[in-house]
C-alpha cells in the first residue's frame, strides 16, 4: 500500500503503537507482534517478499530448538533427581533460598527459562511447606535467580540469542557459547548472594506456609448435602441436577452407602440417601437446598473428602500463552471433556468464591484441580498449567534417561569447538531425541512456545526495517544529541538503563529486537566497539524485575507467591541497581569501547 509518509516515519510509528499495546496489554504479545508486522506491510515498509522471513532466522530456529531439549531433559527426570539430591537437609533459610537459586540459575543457563523455573518451583514450595516459610519469601527469589542464570550464555535467554543472530548478520561472526558469562556469571552470582541473604528479608508474607489447600480455603464454598425421600431432584440425573437453579455451583461427588465417586456421568441417576459434593457460594447453596428440599449431611468438611483410590487433587499455576489463558473452565468444557474439576482459584493471593466457572484465566493464577489419578498430572500439562506439587522420587535413574542429557552436552561442544552453528546442533540434538525414542514426536510440538515464536517471526521483520529506513540512525543520533558531550563509555550505561526500562514493561525479545540496531547504529556514529553496545542490550534486555509483566517467570510466581505489583520494586530496585552499578564497568572492562 502507497503512502505519502516517509518509511522511517512510518516505522517508528509502527513501533511506537506497538509499544502502547505492548504496555497497555489489551492482547497477548504474539498478537501484538502480528499487529505490527500486518501494519509494516500495509504501509510499505516491510517487503511482501521478506514478511515471513523473521521465521527464517537462525535465533527463531534456536530458540524452538531450546525448548523442545529443555523439555526432554526435564521428562526425563533426571534433573528432578538431581535437585533432590543436592538440596541440602537443614533448617537454614538463608542456604535454603541460596541452593535453590543457584541452582535454578545454573539450570537456566542452558535452558529455557519457564522450564528451569518450573523445575525448580514444586521444590521450593515443599521446603516452605516443610520449614512453615511463607512461599511468598521464597519464589520471587528463586524466579530472578532463573532470569539471572540466563545471562551467562548464549542460548540462556532468547534476548542472547536474538544478540548473537544479530551481531553475525551486521559483523559476519556469532557470539560464541560462552562469550555472554564474564559479565553474565559475575552478575548472576552476585544477584543471587542478594535475593538469598538479604533480599527475601523485605518481601512481605502474602502467602502463609502450610499445605496447598490452605491458599484456597475450599471448606468454606464446598458442602456435602443428604437427598431427602421427599427431595425433588430424587431420580433426577447429575446433568439435570445442575441445572436445577439459576445459581452456579458443581457437583464434584457422590457418597452413596459406603461408595464415594468424584467422577460421575452426566446421566447418573440420584437416589434418595445419597450425599451429594457441591462447589457453591453460600448464596447459591442456600438456594439450592430450599429449590432442592435438601439438607445439609452436617459435620466438618475435609478436604480428604475430595480424594479417592482413583482420584487427586493438584495445585496449578496458569503459564503464559497456555491453551488456557484468557478462557473459563466453562468454555474449554474442563470437566466433560477433560474429566478435570476446577475446585478452587486464587489470583494474587485472594480466591474466587462466585462464578468460579465463568471466569477467565490469567497467566500466574494458580487453580485446584481435581481429576483421574493416573491421567490428571498429563492433563493439566497439555492445557498449559505447570504443576506445583513434586513427583514421585524415582528409586533410581534408568541408564537411558541420561541420554538427553549427554545428547545436550554433545552438541554444546560442537557449538564452542565451533565445528557447528548453534542453530545446527541443537536441531540435530533434537533429531536425535527423537530416533532415539527419547522425546514423542507429538511433543516436539507441544513443547514449543509458539506464542513466543510468533512474536520473534513477525517482530525480526519490522527491527530490520527500522535499520534500512534510517528510524535506527534517526533514534541513534537523537540520544548521541540528547547526551550531549556524554563520554562514550555513560551513553553505554544510558542504553543499559533505558533498555531495562523497556524490557519492564514489555517482552525482553520484543526489546532486543528494537533496540539492537539502535545500539549498533549508535556504537558506529561515536567510532567505538559495537560489542559493547550490544552486550548492554543483552544485559538490560533480560533483566526485567520491576514488572510482573516484564518476564514470563515473574508473572508464573505471582499467583503461587500471592505477589502484588509493589513487591516486585521491593525486590527487583536493588538487583537493577546492582546490575547497573556492576554490569558497566564490567563490560567496559570485558569489552573494550576501544579495541
Amino acid at each position: 500500500m502507497d503512502s505519502f509518509i516517509h518509511p522511517l516515519y512510518l516505522i517508528l510509528g509502527i513501533l511506537g503503537i506497538a509499544m502502547v499495546l505492548f504496555i497497555k496489554g489489551p492482547w497477548r504479545y504474539d498478537i501484538v507482534a502480528m499487529i505490527t508486522l500486518a501494519l509494516a506491510l500495509l504501509f510499505g515498509v516491510v517487503p511482501f517478499t521478506h514478511a515471513f522471513s523473521g521465521f527464517a532466522n537462525p535465533a527463531v530456529v534456536t530458540v524452538a530448538c531450546v525448548m523442545v531439549l529443555s523439555q526432554a531433559i526435564r521428562a526425563s527426570g533426571v534433573l528432578d533427581y538431581i535437585i533432590r539430591i543436592m538440596m541440602p537437609v537443614t533448617g537454614n533459610t538463608n542456604l535454603h533460598i541460596l541452593t535453590l537459586a543457584l541452582l535454578a540459575g545454573v539450570l537456566s543457563a542452558f535452558m529455557n527459562n519457564v522450564g528451569a523455573l518450573a523445575l525448580m518451583m514444586p521444590v521450593a514450595l515443599k521446603m516452605a511447606q516443610d520449614s512453615k516459610l511463607s512461599p511468598s519469601k521464597v519464589l520471587m527469589p528463586l524466579a530472578f535467580a532463573s532470569i539471572l542464570g540466563g545471562l551467562t550464555t548464549v542460548i540462556g535467554t532468547p534476548p542472547n540469542i536474538l544478540i548473537s543472530s544479530f551481531r553475525e548478520q551486521t559483523t559476519g561472526q556469532p557470539y560464541a557459547m560462552f562469550a555472554f558469562a564474564p559479565v553474565g556469571v559475575c552478575l548472576a552470582l552476585l544477584g543471587i548472594l542478594y535475593v538469598a541473604f538479604l533480599g527475601w528479608r523485605f518481601l512481605p508474607e502474602r502467602v502463609k506456609g502450610g499445605k496447598q489447600e490452605d491458599l484456597f480455603q475450599i471448606q468454606d464454598y464446598i458442602a456435602e448435602i443428604k437427598i431427602p425421600e421427599d427431595s425433588v431432584v430424587v431420580n433426577m440425573t447429575t446433568r439435570e441436577l445442575e441445572g436445577l437453579t439459576e445459581g452456579d455451583f458443581l457437583l464434584v461427588g457422590l457418597i452413596r452407602g459406603k461408595n464415594k465417586r468424584l467422577v460421575m456421568r452426566s446421566d447418573e441417576r440420584i437416589h434418595a440417601g445419597d450425599i451429594i459434593i457441591v462447589e457453591a457460594s453460600h448464596q447459591d447453596l442456600q438456594k439450592l437446598l430450599q429449590v432442592g428440599k435438601l439438607e445439609l449431611a452436617g459435620g466438618e468438611f475435609k478436604t480428604d473428602t475430595l480424594r479417592s483410590d482413583d482420584t487427586r487433587l493438584a495445585e496449578a499455576v496458569v503459564a503464559p500463552g497456555a491453551r488456557i489463558e484468557s478462557r473459563s473452565s466453562q468454555s474449554i468444557r474442563l470437566r466433560s471433556r477433560y474429566q478435570v474439576n476446577l475446585l478452587a482459584l486464587s489470583r494474587n493471593g485472594r480466591s474466587f468464591r462466585q462464578r468460579l466457572h465463568h471466569v477467565s484465566l490469567r497467566a500466574g493464577d494458580v487453580a485446584l484441580l481435581q481429576g483421574n489419578a493416573d491421567t490428571l498430572q498429563e492433563t493439566i500439562v497439555n492445557l498449559g498449567f505447570l504443576p506445583l506439587a513434586e513427583r514421585g522420587l524415582q528409586v533410581g535413574i534408568k541408564g537411558r534417561a541420561w541420554y538427553p542429557i549427554m545428547i545436550f552436552a554433545v552438541a554444546i561442544s560442537l557449538v564452542v569447538a565451533r565445528l557447528m552453528p548453534v542453530q545446527v546442533a541443537f536441531m540435530l540434538a533434537v533429531l536425535a531425541m527423537v530416533l532415539f525414542n527419547l522425546i514423542p514426536v507429538r511433543a516436539i510440538y507441544e513443547a514449543i512456545e509458539w506464542p513466543v515464536i510468533v512474536l520473534l517471526g513477525c517482530l525480526i521483520p519490522v527491527g530490520q526495517a527500522l535499520q534500512t529506513t534510517g528510524g535506527s540512525t534517526l533514534i541513534a543520533h537523537y540520544i548521541v544529541n540528547l547526551a550531549g558531550h556524554w563520554p562514550p563509555y555513560a551513553i553505554v550505561g544510558l542504553i543499559l538503563v533505558l533498555t531495562m526500562t523497556l524490557s519492564d514493561v514489555m517482552n525482553n525479545a520484543a526489546t532486543a529486537v528494537v533496540m539492537a540496531p539502535i545500539a549498533v547504529t549508535i556504537a558506529q556514529t561515536l567510532g567505538v566497539n559495537t560489542d559493547t553496545f550490544l552486550m548492554a542490550v543483552a544485559v538490560g534486555a533480560s533483566c526485567s524485575f520491576l514488572t510482573p509483566i516484564g518476564h514470563q517467570n515473574n508473572t508464573l510466581v505471582m499467583g503461587p507467591g500471592g505477589y502484588q505489583f509493589q513487591d516486585y520494586l521491593r525486590l527487583g530496585v536493588p538487583i537493577e541497581i546492582i546490575v547497573i552499578a556492576v554490569g558497566l564497568p564490567m563490560l567496559l572492562m570485558v569489552w573494550p569501547l576501544y579495541s
